[in-house]
């Protein structure tokens, strides 16, 4: 049991004895007393005074003198700083709670059971046009972690992905292979599929800059203003009226542009797959845009019924937001065809028929704000139970030092790219760290590298809040000391050191060791794990248990460096300080886990 619920407990108890009134347990706040005084856990007073009749200072004493006398084993010791009862916890509730800690293979962790709330889960939303990039990474990690926090929150989770495989920007890399190709595949090149489709979208992009470059000037030649050739350049582009009737050729199931639509769309999804899994991620349910925007311009066609939506003369449609203090929202153009809302109306739709979802959590960037305000509202009006609470988990950008990335010219940080070279910067920074361990193959060190390398970025960039724009420092995130993956990986690895070479010498009792004030603190920290991760759940924020993490790290290097522990004398001490190792690498591993987060046995 934690120590708060004990202190709770008999917290109410003394309220009825001394006062003879019980108290709903909300009423007991209890905090962690501050540095500059004496104690572990302080309870506010003041909710009291009601109730006792008293001063605060008086009220305080009368609390503490109880329950150091009834309680000797949880209180040791109080003393009174106005309306707070700053109290010291006696040894032994620290001791039970470790070996508490210790039996409880999902300290802190909360496990969910068929009747939990089920939470879907969006993420990742590659096009399939291009490779995935770094802003792709954050937004994966992220999606990732926050479906184990939830679910270490105890709901079920549903992780889900909408691949955007139609419209105008695929049919661009169709149409450049067709014109440049040669017959290239991912076989005859070796390069991974979305890769080999991602050249061709930049090339696209390259040969329409030069057909716009030579209209617009042949067009001034004519006799044109520059502002007016270029607007005449950009509707008579011979390149982009033939990627515009590619599509509208997709649209009637051509079955010659829907064969090559569907093979190039297999490679991008091979390669995505090989990246997926590189970065240690995966999905529940995939769904695809080609196959939910039919279902949208359905549900569309409902709320037209309905009188939810209307139709202007033009044919187009659209809701009337502004009673929600927003604007007019288009949902289908004047030719039929769907937008971006519509295609996630009908995602919304397969995905509740799907499943019994209690609620959605979007995983976009900062800005699609207003898109998932919008989104929420029409889902509300069109019926959907969770649509009102739908969530946007909205995250912010990554940026680099050397500024923002640019996908049609060829400018992304490449999520492949990056992974390889933090593996490759953790096998450089690693070296002498590894040559130093025994009988060390070179599959294990290749097999550090990437735990390392993977670590280093995943934590670099869940240890930002994620609404917060961040910049990407490869250099400063494989760094071994600071707030990085690494020192933490390396403490734990540290720890399964020390436990090896300890071969059991934790099983001995432990109930009678006095504690040095850097222990207690070191439980405290282990105790303060479970409110991590409700805290992250409860905030949609994965960073909370990232930093946690860290925090833990340090606080057990400031205890291994003060203390001995395979070295000290009095076996039962001995043994303590291996249990408080043992839970603190359990933590460690749990916590990081949650962050997709790998920890190394050696290091």
């Amino acid at each position: 049991m934690q120590i708060e619920q004990k202190l709770t407990e008999v917290i109410i108890t003394a309220i009825r004895e001394l006062y003879g009134q019980d108290v709903p347990a909300k009423m007991v706040q209890l905090e962690t007393t501050k540095k500059d005084f004496e104690g572990h856990l302080t309870l506010v007073v003041f909710p009291f005074l009601k109730i006792s009749r008293k001063r605060p200072e008086d009220t305080a004493q009368e609390i503490g003198q109880y329950l150091v006398d009834n309680v000797p084993d949880v209180v040791a010791r109080f003393n009174v700083i106005k309306g707070f009862l700053n109290m010291v916890i006696a040894d032994a509730c620290w001791l039970s709670l470790l070996s508490d800690i210790r039996q409880d293979q999902n300290w802190g962790l909360k496990m969910a059971n068929d009747d939990s709330p089920l939470v879907m889960i969006e993420y990742s939303s590659p096009n399939t046009n291009k490779p995935l990039h770094l802003g792709h990474v954050r937004n994966n990690l992220l999606g990732w972690a926050l479906a184990q926090v939830m679910q270490a929150n105890g709901n079920r989770v549903v992780k889900t992905n909408i691949v955007n495989d139609r419209g105008i920007h695929i049919c661009k890399s169709m149409l450049a292979w067709l014109k440049w190709g040669n017959g290239e595949t991912p076989e005859s090149t070796g390069k991974k599929g979305d890769h080999l489709i991602g050249d061709y979208y930049v090339s696209f992009d390259k040969h329409y800059r030069e057909e716009l470059k030579e209209l617009t000037s042949k067009f001034i030649a004519e006799g044109m203003d520059e502002e007016a050739a270029k607007e005449r350049a950009e509707k008579e582009s011979p390149l982009m009226q033939e990627a515009r009737a590619m599509l509208v050729r997709w649209e009637q199931n051509d079955p010659e542009v829907r064969a090559l639509w569907k093979r190039m769309n297999d490679w991008v999804y091979a390669g995505f797959d090989e990246t997926y899994r590189a970065l240690g991620v995966g999905f529940d349910k995939i769904y695809y845009e080609s196959q939910t925007y039919l279902e949208g311009k359905e549900k569309v066609d409902e709320g037209l019924e309905k009188g939810i939506f209307y139709r202007r003369p033009d044919g187009s449609v659209w809701a009337d937001l502004t009673k929600e203090g927003l604007d007019e929202k288009l949902l289908l153009r004047s030719d039929g065809t769907s937008v971006y809302m519509t295609q996630d109306i009908g995602t919304a739709k397969l995905r509740f028929q799907d499943y019994p979802i209690d609620k959605m959590i979007y995983v976009v960037g900062n800005e699609q704000n207003y898109h998932f305000q919008v989104l929420s509202i029409l889902l509300d009006k069109l019926g959907f139970r969770w649509g009102k609470d739908l969530v946007h988990f909205s995250y912010g950008m990554v940026e680099l030092p050397n500024g923002k990335m640019k996908s049609r010219e060829g400018t992304v940080v490449d999520a492949d790219e990056l992974i390889a070279k933090m593996i490759e910067d953790a096998r450089v920074m690693s070296q002498d760290k590894v040559n130093k361990l025994e009988d060390i193959s070179e599959e294990e060190a290749a097999e550090i590298a990437r735990i390392v390398g993977l670590g280093a970025l995943k934590y670099f960039i869940l240890k930002v809040d994620a609404r917060k724009n961040m910049l990407f420092n490869p250099e400063e995130s494989i760094d071994f000391n600071g707030n990085t993956g690494p020192f933490i990986q390396y403490t734990y690895a540290r720890i399964r050191s020390i436990l090896r070479k300890a071969q059991g010498q934790a099983s001995t009792d432990i109930a009678q060791c006095a504690l040095s004030t850097k222990e207690i603190a070191l439980i405290q920290q282990l105790a303060a794990f479970g409110n991590a991760v409700r805290q992250a759940g409860t905030d949609y924020n994965v960073s909370v248990i990232a930093n946690y993490c860290y925090d833990l790290a340090k606080e057990f290097n400031g205890f291994y460096h003060d203390f001995q522990i395979l070295k000290e004398p009095d076996a039962n001490v001995r043994a303590m300080r291996l249990t408080l190792c043992e839970c603190v690498a359990k933590v460690i591993r749990i916590g990081m886990g949650l962050l997709g987060i790998e920890v190394p046995e050696r290091m």
